[in-house]
């Protein structure tokens, strides 16, 4: 319930929203995150390593972005669209993977006492590099039906949940 919660939360704030699915926002995102892969492998090459950590991250969240816009989910809140993929999408697995990416990032980002080698960023960087694969496989086959299925799904859960919380 307290995921639900956060999620209705959010909404309130206007950071998560149901809107129209939109092919042209998600490939906008699916462009970001291959150009944020394509810097991870080239920070990778300059020896910028915790830079790379965050740039593959960021593939990472930009597909997932884009899988979300393609049911008309709009989601500002990174743990929450990881929770959409989890709860909604029931992908545990490609959940743990982001928030492996997410705890990555915030820890190379924001921390100092850590050591990071190259061999950790080509790991990161094959992580994101699989992630990627995978959602945009889920996109590829995610019919018109499906898409707002799942849409219909993430705002009755909302909505019914909202009532249930007052």
């Amino acid at each position: 319930m307290k995921k639900i919660i956060f999620l209705i939360k959010l909404g309130k704030e206007g950071k998560l929203q149901i809107t129209e699915p939109s092919d042209e926002i998600s490939e906008s995102y699916l462009k970001k995150s291959e150009s944020h892969l394509e810097s991870a492998k080239i920070l990778l090459n300059s020896q910028k390593l915790e830079e790379c950590v965050s740039m593959a991250y960021y593939g990472m969240y930009h597909i997932l972005l884009a899988l979300l816009f393609k049911c008309g989910i709009k989601s500002e809140n990174h743990s929450a669209s990881i929770l959409i993929l989890e709860e909604l999408f029931k992908k545990k697995d490609l959940a743990q993977e982001i928030k492996f990416g997410k705890k990555e990032r915030i820890d190379k980002q924001y921390y100092t006492d850590f050591k990071l080698t190259k061999p950790d960023c080509e790991d990161m960087i094959k992580r994101a590099e699989r992630f990627i694969i995978e959602i945009k496989n889920i996109i590829k086959h995610l019919s018109q039906a499906d898409s707002i299925a799942l849409k219909e799904e993430m705002n009755d859960s909302l909505t019914e949940n909202e009532k249930n919380v007052k």
